[in-house]
């Protein structure tokens, strides 16, 4: 039986971090050497972390990486190790380094870079145009990056056809939105089975700035089952023993993958050899690989792992140590708390209570409840006197105007300033708390509510703000039930409600998926059913807070298209359309 235990590092690097993440990399070698791998993949440019933006127009960069990933060399010992990385020649290009027993065999370079939503490969990288594979003893295996696998008759295929290969690993750097890993799992699924190819699907974890990467890394037989998977936003290392026997026997009967091979005979790719002479023989009577099953999560369990794992990477890749966010009693602040607690535990984070003449006494008693279901410390900051200190001071200029969002956002901005205060003297760093839902019509304060390091829910409407309290209270009740069940309000005004200048949420939140991620126009908005006036409202709602959106802290995206890189509009617009 031709057999081979292959081994999937899923890492969580840090961009920049070029000396951390090599760490990262050998101790996943060592680990995988001692469950007795004998070929390891990596994620995309593991090495730099992803993406690594503007630093790959750095020299220096881009040389300290390619200095990073040959010092791997002599850890590859007795193994056949592939790592996501940076090569140049003239141009840039991102990489794969397949590294062997000690010795650099070669590259495969990205075919196909992305230039859509967070990504903008092509600033920064030439495609290559080659295909290339590897022989390993009597195995053969092409390695192809990300993108690469995702297209239909792409350099999966060629590797296959042209080239001869049983095993096609493929090394990703795959941001997560809800719902993506049953896509995911589907295109690569019918990659192994239409090629009768071994597919191993490398990805990275953890959170960079905007985006998380969730993991989940597979290996699927020739018939496009999964036969081994890692965690979902948990670094893990991945072990299958894959039979090869199995692939050649399936591709012996299979008339079409004879044909097109016979077909491009002409133009064969001429596999790399991998010296084998000195290479371990695998043990006889080894311990098992044990493949892991495949763990999926429920929709909003698999969102606030998302939210948890980005909101602690952002923080602790930004050497923070504590948290500070407001608590007003309402929704969104409660489930940012339950996401800090839940991400860094509840002494490292802070809530501050900042009550005004329209606080009521319910939203006083659900944050402390809150707080006190929790286990975090509190402040309680009011802020009538500096309201009034501010009201008196702009007297002259308000003269003869009646009180309105001027005097609003003055209370927000007070609030802002208090957090940031907090910030600066005991270095936390502050979380925001508002939704996508009030990202996307500016119902929030620029220098107010928006004033902040890290927006944990600016890619959450917020009819999943609501979703994901009810499920965080189902592993155990901390949001008391009040938050949940009332209106929802600023209170920046007497008895005052979001509802009495924004449609309601179930409602708003349609007509803003349609317009902010699929690009919908009023017209093909109101043909789904929606009062036209409402559709317009809202959609110029979106349109004006663009400037807004700009100066927001960053949030992870969670969805298929968040505010930031994601979606990139001019401020100076005038289209209407």
């Amino acid at each position: 039986m031709r057999a081979l235990r292959i081994g999937l590092a899923q890492l969580n690097p840090t961009v920049g971090d070029l000396d951390g993440n090599f760490a990262l990399c050998v101790r996943a070698i060592e680990q995988a050497r001692e469950r007795g791998v004998e070929l390891l993949a990596f994620p995309e440019l593991v090495i730099t972390g992803y993406p690594p933006e503007d630093l790959l127009l750095r020299p220096a960069f881009i040389s300290g990486v390619i200095q990073k990933t040959r010092e791997l060399l002599p850890h590859t010992r007795g193994m056949t190790v592939i790592v996501g990385t940076l090569e140049r020649d003239v141009d840039l290009y991102n990489a794969a380094a397949v590294m062997h027993d000690g010795q650099w065999m070669g590259t495969a370079r990205k075919r196909h870079l992305p230039n859509y939503g967070v990504f903008d490969e092509n600033r920064y990288f030439t495609a290559e145009r080659r295909t290339g594979v590897f022989r390993r003893g009597d195995v053969v295996f092409g390695v192809n990056i990300c993108e690469d696998i995702w297209i239909a008759g792409g350099p999966s295929e060629e590797q296959v056809v042209r080239g001869g290969a049983e095993i096609i690993l493929n090394l990703s750097a795959s941001p997560y939105h809800a719902n993506k890993d049953e896509d995911r799992r589907r295109m690569i699924g019918t990659r192994a089975s239409d090629n009768l190819a071994v597919v191993c699907y490398a990805n990275l974890v953890g959170g960079q700035d905007e985006v998380v990467f969730d993991g989940a890394s597979m290996i699927l037989d020739e018939r496009g089952r999964v036969i081994a998977e890692g965690a979902a936003f948990a670094e893990d290392l991945v072990v299958a023993d894959v039979d090869l026997d199995e692939v050649f026997n399936a591709r012996l009967h299979d008339t079409r993958l004879r044909r097109e091979r016979a077909l491009d005979e002409s133009e064969p790719l001429t596999p790399i050899e991998l010296p084998m002479a000195g290479m371990p023989a695998a043990p006889e009577g080894r311990a098992p690989a044990t493949p892991l099953p495949a763990r999926a999560l429920e929709d909003a369990a698999e969102v606030y792992a998302a939210l948890t794992l980005a909101t602690r990477d952002y923080v602790r890749k930004n050497r923070f140590d504590t948290v500070v966010l407001g608590l007003s009693g309402g929704i969104d602040s409660a489930l940012t708390a339950c996401v800090a607690v839940d991400a860094l535990g509840a002494d490292k984070v802070i809530g501050v209570l900042m009550p005004s003449e329209y606080t009521s006494d319910i939203s006083n008693d659900t944050a402390h409840e809150l707080a006190r279901l929790l286990g975090i410390r509190t402040h309680t900051l009011p802020i009538a006197d500096v309201l009034a200190a501010y009201e008196g001071v702009l007297a002259g200029p308000f003269a003869g105007r009646a009180s309105d969002v001027a005097e609003e956002n003055l209370q927000a901005r007070i609030r802002g300033n208090y957090l940031m205060a907090l910030s600066n003297k005991l270095g936390y760093l502050v979380l925001i708390t508002g939704n996508k839902s009030e990202m996307s019509v500016g119902y929030s304060t620029l220098y107010g509510d928006m004033a902040g390091g890290f927006g944990v829910l600016k890619d959450v409407y917020k009819t999943q703000v609501y979703e994901l309290a009810r499920w965080r209270n189902a592993q155990g009740a901390v949001i008391p039930s009040l938050t949940i069940t009332r209106a929802p309000s600023a209170e920046l005004r007497p008895n005052q409600t979001d509802q009495d200048s924004l449609p309601p949420y179930d409602e708003l939140d349609a007509i803003l998926r349609l317009y902010v991620e699929q690009d919908r126009s009023i017209a093909e908005i109101v043909k789904q059913g929606y009062a036209e006036a409402t559709v317009r409202r809202v959609t110029r709602l979106v349109d004006l807070a663009e400037y807004k959106r700009r100066q927001s802290p960053p949030g992870v995206k969670i969805t298929t298209r968040a505010f930031g890189k994601d979606r990139r509009l001019p401020i100076t617009n005038g289209w209407r359309g």
